[in-house]
């Protein structure tokens, strides 16, 4: 019978990824992978634990249990005492205590507090980045601090020893590599994020408007998932940037590393970023990364690819688009001096896999097997 439990409640995007990428290394029989379908992330959130209760058997040998904070961990054990005795690893792709909403008052903490519940549940809590798992342990206190009458404290202090980082595995073996060429084609300019605020597409918009008014040639390509609606700063770009625009919205895979691989900037916009696997693939397709100078990208990229400002941001677009060789001389540096192998799945596979097997191994010498 399996050893180890996996459990993903929202198996889809990275989520998904994740698992399919390290999962290949394992045998089959020594796993059990218990999912729910990527749809509705808040209600997975909530009824999670209850659904995977009924659904996981009580007749089991599972001595590891690898599940991402989407599931609310303490509920899950508190309904089944059974699986308290594994090694339980909580892998973080994102976390509520710094998530941002269009106001304040948006905000459920409810979320949030399940993300610390499941800690305190977790041997082991895995975050994709170090700014990932310190914006979680630095809010802690001052998320607490909104119960109005009760005061929590030593929680960071009996977390923290627990917590470590282990980068999200990109298999970049799997994704074409560009060989580069003299090339005097306008920039192009790609954008592969969620269309959702938390990825400021309108920032976008205003930057792509402003290029375009200041009358220097350029492509851009909106990728990405698009959710239900399309935001409104959407929804006349193509009549606005007319023969610019040359993709916009979700694309097959396929098609997908094409647009990559004959990009140019890969652009990020966003108010929220933990990681962010997208711009690192297509960096590795050859697209110069530029992102804002906060969040993860600092931990990432090197300080000629941040901007702090829209202006800023404006202008190294503009220059590049002017100036094509300045371009290709900025993108050389940037080849030169980045090293993909720490994000990479050859590297971090194995860190994985020796995450969860060493403690069955240590399981069963206890055991005496």
């Amino acid at each position: 019978m399996a050893k180890i439990l996996i459990i993903e409640p929202f198996y889809g995007g990275s989520h998904k990824q994740l698992l399919d990428t390290f999962l290949e290394q394992f045998h089959p029989a020594e796993y059990d992978l218990f999912t729910l379908t990527a749809k509705k992330w808040h209600w997975r959130s909530r009824i999670g634990a209850l659904y995977f209760s009924e659904t996981i058997p009580r007749d089991h040998h599972f001595r590891a249990l690898f599940t991402s904070s989407v599931l609310n961990l303490a509920e899950l054990i508190g309904l089944r005492p059974d699986l308290a005795q594994c090694r339980k690893i909580v892998y973080f792709h994102e976390n509520q205590l710094n998530y941002p909403v269009r106001e304040i008052k948006e905000r459920d903490c409810q979320y949030g507090l399940n993300q610390i519940m499941t800690c305190l549940s977790a041997d082991q809590i895995v975050f994709n980045s170090r700014y990932n798992m310190t914006s979680f342990l630095d809010n802690i206190k001052s998320f607490l601090n909104i119960a109005p009458d009760l005061k929590l404290k030593n929680l960071r202090e009996k977390l923290e020893p627990r917590c470590e980082v282990l980068y999200f595995p990109i298999p970049f073996h799997m994704i074409p590599k560009r060989i580069f060429t003299k090339n005097d084609k306008p920039l192009h300019l790609i954008w592969p994020h969620r269309w959702e605020h938390d990825k400021n597409p309108q920032f976008l918009v205003n930057t792509l408007l402003e290029l375009n008014k200041r009358q220097v040639d350029f492509r851009v390509s909106i990728l990405g998932e698009r959710t239900q609606s399309i935001p409104e700063c959407f929804e006349n770009i193509g009549e606005l940037l007319k023969e610019k625009l040359v993709n916009f919205g979700y694309l097959g895979k396929d098609e997908y590393y094409r647009a990559l691989l004959d990009g140019d900037v890969v652009i990020s916009t966003a108010g929220h970023e933990f990681y962010g696997v997208a711009m690192l693939e297509a960096a590795y397709c050859g697209c110069l990364p530029v992102a804002p100078n906060k969040l993860v990208y600092p931990e990432i990229y090197p300080d000629t690819s941040l901007y702090n400002t829209s202006n800023q941001l404006i202008k190294m677009l503009y220059n590049w688009c002017k100036n094509r060789p300045l371009f290709e001389r900025d993108r050389a540096i940037f080849y030169e001096n980045f090293n993909f192998d720490k994000y990479s799945s050859v590297q971090l596979v194995p860190k994985f896999i020796s995450m969860i097997k060493a403690h069955i191994a240590s399981s069963a010498v206890s055991n005496g097997v």
